[in-house]
């Protein structure tokens, strides 16, 4: 399809959506608008983009920052381990590379959390390389545009569609190009599509077969394991208790009232040594990979045994603290302060 980067660029120069990140050639914000938008949506990715780069204006500001501050600022974005890797990335820039930042695919891939979508979005919006983006929007166009059945999550149907991307990556203009792709994808090619606004239409072989809503194929279901979470908010004279996460996993780095997880949906044993208790409703929350049935109690009694993990805090000082979006929706319903 000669034509495929044409229509898509021409289509983009009318309708693309003035966003901070695509009037900057800047490789250090447009990696930062990457990887905040892995996972997140424009609309809430904005606000975070907006405060890292005032807060961080410079990678040599967000690399000597402390990871708490990081974290906190990340707070309700989910998916911690992005900044994390941020954080991690850009003391090596600074430190290794004298914070110039990689100039290349082959050298950004190299950098920790960022992989072959974002190294192409970065290495052709900031340096112009020649690098087909493929994410989960340009995945959907190309299997409805070529009617492709091949499954986008097993390693052939990567392989194809890579091959495929790029195959129609204008050389020439890859920055826009990719910009274009990825834009068609998300505001006319979605999940719901609006077909009769799209410019490749006339050239789409699923909506010419009807099969659009087929596309694109997926061979596997992600296994989703449930979890029951038990919160214990201690409320003695204006005090609580924290404890951090720092096994891997979820929420790693992050802080919580002290937990206990239950196999099934019921109050813990611990509870039956409090004279006095009241219990949330059930509160669910759904990550990637886990469903999590989560409880808070508020106790007014004193702790049995306090954990050594544990710290005591003013309970007015709990938003000083990166917290998972469980408990700061939480908080934002239930006053403890």
């Amino acid at each position: 399809m000669n034509d495929f980067s044409l229509l898509i660029t021409h289509w983009f120069r009318q309708n693309y959506r003035d966003l901070p990140w695509r009037n900057t050639n800047n490789p250090y914000f447009i990696w930062l608008s990457e990887i905040i938008l892995q996972q997140t949506r424009v609309n809430q990715g904005m606000q975070y983009y907006l405060k890292f780069t005032k807060n961080y204006p410079t990678i040599f500001d967000l690399a000597k920052s402390d990871e708490q501050n990081i974290l906190n600022d990340w707070q309700g974005l989910g998916y911690y381990s992005r900044a994390r890797n941020l954080h991690y990335s850009a003391q090596y820039i600074v430190n290794e590379l004298n914070g110039v930042f990689p100039q290349t695919y082959n050298e950004i891939i190299k950098l920790k959390g960022v992989g072959k979508y974002t190294a192409a979005a970065i290495a052709s919006f900031a340096f112009n390389e020649s690098k087909a983006v493929v994410d989960g929007n340009v995945y959907r166009l190309l299997s409805r545009v070529f009617d492709i059945p091949t499954p986008i999550d097993s390693g052939q149907g990567q392989k194809e569609f890579q091959s495929l991307a790029d195959e129609l990556i204008d050389p020439n203009n890859p920055a826009e190009h990719n910009q274009s792709i990825m834009e068609v994808g998300s505001s006319i090619c979605s999940p719901s599509p609006n077909c009769e606004i799209c410019p490749l239409t006339l050239k789409c072989l699923s909506y010419t077969r009807q099969t659009i809503h087929e596309r694109p194929v997926k061979s596997k279901k992600t296994k989703v394991t449930d979890k029951y979470f038990h919160f214990f908010i201690y409320e003695n004279n204006g005090k609580t208790y924290i404890e951090k996460r720092t096994k891997k996993g979820i929420w790693q780095n992050l802080f919580q009232f002290p937990l206990i997880e239950t196999k099934e949906n019921e109050l813990p044993k611990e509870l039956n040594k409090h004279q006095t208790f009241r219990t949330s409703k059930v509160i669910k929350h759904i990550l990637s990979h886990q469903r999590i049935y989560a409880q808070f109690h508020h106790i007014t009694s004193p702790p049995i045994k306090i954990q050594k993990e544990w710290i005591e805090i003013n309970h007015e000082n709990i938003q000083d603290y990166p917290l998972p979006r469980i408990i700061d929706r939480y908080l934002e319903e239930f006053d403890i302060s």
